[in-house]
């Protein structure tokens, strides 16, 4: 499992084939991949594990509609073969969900023409659950829902899931099959024979005993080593352009969402809603308890180097949107309970296009000997990362090839753990076994880690889990050593991370599209 956290002076006795920079989904499925090949390999991450965009994401499991008008026909087709591997792989964690479009005179695509795409879409996934909803029925299953000029809804199905935890569910996996991970770990440099990355390179660009040295620093510590491998894979997402030379080929697009009580705003199905600013999707759904609405899509001006937040001027514009289309419901900022931004790394095209039309395809290039993977979809983590392994030389095309192909199972259940760990859809993110378990097995550092990723609970509670404190304060002494000073200091840590970073902003005067 990921319980005890390695020191660097442990991990510096090993000769690794690879290791991996960056822990989020692409990085923890470029793991899993290579210890299930048989590969020593290590991943790195400078926060914690799915600190940055794979903890941030529209949780969905989805192939994208929106890809096939784009004339992305095979990365939608790889996503839906993926999605339906998930869905047989993780039940519990990654689960099919109804999805209603509502059709609405005069407003495109109408009844006709998602009809089409529809049965694209199921085609490509190889099933068939798409029909149209006539207005009664739209209007039972959505309460409230503006019922001016609506004549019906298409349904159809995707997936959801808790993309951290499906990151933890990578690395558990990894685990299993040899790999190692270390958060709160940066790589300072990556060097080569002259000493640097951006400088001259022998053939490959490694060292001259045909291996890459990783500078690393251990944040928790303070100790700094260095760490050799065969080969170093850069799947740091919206950070690539700092390892992967090459200039600037990330653009950060920020997408933000909110958390809103259900009782405010009850749904049963995921709706994809319209925008009528600017004709993007927004999905309202049921997630963990509450009620999701998201995403916007704009370019992220912030650094990188903290973590991403709403703004005011997105919050209004998805209050807009929900006002708009249930007339009644008035919801307001005291409705939120919490606010969640992240980066997603999306491969530049360079022609400054609005943000919701860039290609939301992953890229893979060397420079220096470092492979650099960025862009893709959270859904397709598993044929990225088959890809970055195949740039790395460890692993053949056909070998490459064949796995792609494989419908071999990708995760077994964990014996030992709690029924939540699998089944988290459906835990009680507050039970004691779940709580014990993720405290003694997944490799928390920091109090944020356990209450905004591992759990939702800050997310979920409008008290942030503040009922919780006492039971926390006695489970992190018994199971992780912190007294009442690391307690305190732990706590003060994350009731500043979740009301700077999750909370709601103010309205913004200076309305934007988002």
């Amino acid at each position: 499992m990921l319980a005890k956290r390695a020191s660097l002076a442990e991990l510096a006795g090993e000769q690794w084939d690879l290791i991996v920079i960056g822990g989020g989904i692409t990085g923890a499925g470029v793991l899993l991949e290579a210890a299930r090949q048989g590969r020593k390999a290590l991943l790195l991450e400078q926060q914690d594990f799915a600190w940055g965009t794979s903890s941030r994401s529209s949780k969905m499991v989805h192939g994208g509609l929106r890809y096939i008008a784009q004339g992305e026909v095979r990365l939608t087709r790889d996503a839906l073969r993926e999605r339906e591997r998930l869905l047989r792989d993780l039940p519990g964690l990654v689960e099919r969900a109804q999805y209603l479009f509502p059709l609405r005179d005069g407003r495109f695509p109408g009844r006709w023409p998602m009809t089409a795409v529809l049965s694209l879409y199921d085609f490509l996934a190889g099933i068939r659950d798409h029909r149209f909803v006539p207005r009664a029925e739209v209007l039972m299953r959505v309460p409230g829902l503006d019922t001016a000029g609506l004549n019906g809804a298409m349904s159809y199905t995707d997936a959801l899931t808790d993309d951290c935890r499906l990151v933890v569910r990578c690395l558990l996996e990894a685990a299993r099959h040899g790999g190692r991970s270390l958060n709160y770990a940066r790589a300072t440099a990556i060097r080569t024979e002259n000493g640097r990355t951006e400088n001259g390179r022998t053939e490959n660009g490694r060292t001259d005993n045909g291996r890459a040295r990783v500078d690393v620093t251990d944040l928790e510590s303070g100790d700094s080593l260095t760490l050799s491998a065969g080969a170093v894979i850069n799947a740091t997402g919206a950070w690539a352009n700092r390892l992967g030379g090459a200039g600037q080929r990330i653009r950060p697009l920020r997408g933000s969402h909110l958390f809103v009580d259900p009782a405010r705003l009850p749904v049963a199905d995921c709706l994809t809603l319209i925008n009528p600013r600017d004709d993007r999707p927004v999905f309202v759904f049921p997630w963990e308890g509450v009620t999701c609405i998201g995403t916007t899509d704009l370019d992220h001006g912030d650094s990188l180097d903290q973590e991403a937040r709403a703004s005011g001027a997105e919050v209004d514009y998805l209050l807009e949107l929900i006002n708009g289309q249930f007339p009644k419901v008035n919801l307001g900022r005291e409705d939120i309970l919490s606010t969640m931004a992240g980066v997603r790394p999306v491969i530049a095209s360079g022609d400054g296009k609005d943000p919701s039309k860039e290609r939301r395809d992953h890229a893979v290039w060397e420079e220096n000997g470092v492979v650099t993977v960025s862009g893709g979809k959270l859904t397709t983590f598993r044929l990225i990362a088959l890809d970055a392994l195949c740039a790395a030389g460890l692993l053949g095309p056909r070998e490459a090839r064949r796995a792609r192909r494989s419908n071999a199972p990708l995760f077994r259940p964990l014996p030992d753990a709690p029924e939540q760990v699998d089944q988290f859809l459906h835990g009680v993110q507050d039970d004691e076994a779940l709580l014990r378990w993720v405290l003694s097995h997944e490799a928390v550092v920091h109090l944020d880690d356990l209450l905004l990723r591992r759990t939702r609970l800050g997310l979920l509670r409008r008290d942030g889990g503040a009922g919780l404190a006492e039971r926390l304060r006695a489970l992190t002494g018994e199971l992780l050593g912190w007294d009442a000073a690391r307690w305190e200091q732990e706590w003060a840590r994350y009731e500043e991370i979740r009301e700077r970073f999750y909370g709601v902003p103010p309205a913004d005067r200076d309305r934007a599209a988002a």
